[in-house]
């Protein structure tokens, strides 16, 4: 796993074969961010990655200038990867368990909060909204369809924020009433919405 850009343009992260994440190809993801230049300046955002894995989206977002993102992931393993991570990168980190936790205590520049918890209950709690978020759930998950009317029922996104959305071949969000546009890299796919 490679961060392309920004302040740890380059760094490389092992991960462990026992994982079951997939991160999102340094292809597609590098592509991905080319497309999102044109709608959010990074810099200073407040971002927010669900369905986090190995982190690989959470550490190009601090790495881009982000001031601070929060890092939701359920799996032990790959959370406790992702504060290790952090801690390799000698970035600040803030701690949480569970979904309640507030995210928006801490005015530090470029802080990584890695939350050990379930997407939908973090989303159906949180109370702050977001400059940029990125969902990667996965791809066999049943609720997946339902994630982008949950984010903006509980208004995560400010409003010039940009959402962007990794799904599988089989889903089509061009319907949906604050679709911006779709991406396709390979078998992956991006939907952005507003």
């Amino acid at each position: 796993m490679r961060i392309i850009t920004g302040k740890y343009k380059g760094r490389h992260f092992d991960i462990p074969r026992s994982f079951k994440a997939r991160p999102t190809t340094d292809f597609a993801k590098e592509n991905i961010f080319n497309v999102l230049t044109q709608y959010v300046d990074f810099e200073g955002a407040v971002a927010l990655d669900l369905f986090s894995g190995t982190g690989s989206i959470s550490l190009e977002l601090l790495s881009r200038g982000c001031q601070r993102v929060v890092s939701v992931e359920m799996d032990r393993d790959h959370h406790r990867f992702i504060q290790e991570c952090v801690k390799k990168l000698g970035a600040s980190s803030l701690s949480s368990k569970g979904a309640a936790a507030d995210t928006s205590s801490s005015e530090s520049h470029g802080e990584i909060i890695p939350i050990r918890g379930d997407v939908f209950r973090f989303v159906k709690s949180c109370k702050q909204q977001f400059d940029f978020i990125f969902a990667d759930p996965p791809y066999a998950l049943k609720e997946l369809a339902t994630i982008p009317d949950l984010i903006f029922e509980r208004q995560l996104l400010k409003p010039d924020g940009i959402f962007v959305f990794e799904h599988g071949k089989d889903n089509d969000f061009h319907e949906h009433p604050r679709f911006v546009e779709h991406r396709q890299y390979g078998s992956v796919n991006f939907t952005l919405f507003r």
